[in-house]
């Protein structure tokens, strides 16, 4: 067995942290300056500064990864936890913790192509987000006025539209906002090109977006959150007409038409003008064919009150009236005597009780009635005064009569009145 040696009699360096560190460190970035790492993404954090911190691991292990925030900002997908990617970068020591770390340059997801996964991942999010929900789409006029075009100044795509579009329906006019549709910038640029023709031409019927095929990096601006954002937020309706018939772009999803080709967006958004004609010409034949059959029926009808025996012989239907007319008066007439009659029964009726209920009936039976000097009939001797002259109303005739002595019966000087006394 070896005898230990202290450290004294030991020939050997000793060395401190920071030179160990330092020497571990030179070791590892030069054997592994350029490697790539497949690894699933865990303990996800995007800092403050930008910068991105993450864990690779198998099944055995785990390494800690930096994405510095350059590269950070320029990435096309959004990493998550639990994706497989593969790493490229070089490995690095940290001093304070004494721990090793990859720092990435370049990141891939694993099986599926960065851009795939970012379209995926941005799709995903606005139809979370209800941009793609049928509510939302704006109806496109029949007969458009007015179109705006947002493409390139140079490519094919601007030709076939505007060729398709002038021969389907010349009385169009179209304004074209050109801008680039690929590379950096060319989202920015399109979405800028929604915004400026919303505020400056709000009297445009729709726009057409788009461009000609291309690779899936060459379509990509179509692909970018502010492009679909600035197609939703679009009071005028969009067109979205990228790349091929297989191509499918975010725009496609958030646009009110998706046209499969820019020549298809002439041929969707204004109709063929000798399609137009012919359906007139069809609507004209048909216009002509129901007033003809109207005319005809028209007639008809005419021949048939021609034929009638009231418009041969119209002296008949107002002798008609006038007979009408004639008995319509004999049963007003007849109607008021019989009113007149009831009411003249009634008046006698009503007559002959108040005659029962009168005076003179009650003269009749043998009483009088005397008035005295004012004309008032006397109910009482009290109030008369001698000399005061009375009537005496009888059945036949008056009686005039003098006060000798009021209150008790005495002579009175009479003297004839009217009728027999």
């Amino acid at each position: 067995m070896d005898k230990v040696l202290p450290f004294e009699a030991r020939e050997q360096k000793i060395w401190t942290v920071s030179q160990l560190t330092a020497r571990i460190k030179q070791a590892l970035e030069t054997s592994f300056s350029d490697v790539c790492v497949a690894g699933e993404v865990s303990q996800f954090k995007r800092a403050a500064s930008g910068h991105i911190y993450l864990t690779l691991k198998d099944e055995d292990a785990v390494v800690r990864a930096i994405i510095w925030r350059p590269l950070a900002s320029r990435m096309r997908f959004e990493l998550e936890e639990g994706l497989e990617v593969v790493a490229r970068g070089h490995v690095d020591v940290y001093p304070p913790r004494g721990s090793y770390q990859l720092i990435i340059i370049e990141v891939q997801p694993r099986g599926l192509g960065a851009l795939q996964l970012a379209f995926r991942q941005l799709l995903e999010r606005l139809q979370n987000e209800g941009l793609f929900e049928p509510e939302h789409k704006k109806p496109l006029p029949a007969f458009p006025r007015k179109i705006g075009i947002v493409t390139s100044p140079t490519g094919a795509a601007l030709r076939d539209m505007l060729r398709v579009i002038s021969d389907r329906w010349p009385l169009v006019k179209l304004y074209v906002l050109p801008r680039r549709v690929q590379g950096e910038g060319a989202a920015g640029e399109i979405a800028a090109a929604l915004r400026l023709l919303n505020a400056k031409r709000p009297d445009l019927d729709l726009i057409i977006v788009g461009r000609g095929g291309g690779s899936l990096e060459d379509l990509w601006a179509f692909n970018e959150e502010v492009v679909a954002r600035a197609i939703f937020d679009s009071e005028i309706p969009v067109v979205s007409a990228v790349g091929h018939e297989i191509d499918f772009s975010v725009s496609d999803f958030v646009a009110d038409l998706r046209a499969a080709t820019p020549s298809e967006a002439g041929q969707k958004v204004v109709p063929d003008r000798r399609e137009v004609q012919r359906d007139l010409r069809h609507l004209k034949m048909r216009l002509g064919g129901a007033l003809q059959r109207i005319v005809v029926r028209a007639r008809q009808q005419l021949a048939a009150q021609g034929r009638s025996h009231v418009l041969r012989h119209p002296e008949i239907a107002l002798q008609q009236r006038a007979q009408r007319v004639d008995e319509l008066l004999e049963r007003i007439q007849a109607s008021f005597r019989h009113g007149l009659q009831l009411a003249k029964e009634k008046l006698r009726a009503v007559s002959a009780e108040l005659e029962a209920l009168g005076p003179l009936r009650v003269l009749e039976r043998g009483y009088s009635v005397t008035f005295g000097p004012d004309g008032a009939v006397l109910r009482s001797a009290e109030g008369l005064r001698r000399g005061d002259v009375i009537l005496t109303r009888l059945m036949r005739g008056e009686v005039r009569s003098s006060v000798l002595q009021p209150g008790t019966a005495g002579k009175t000087s009479t003297e004839k009145g009217k009728g027999d006394a």
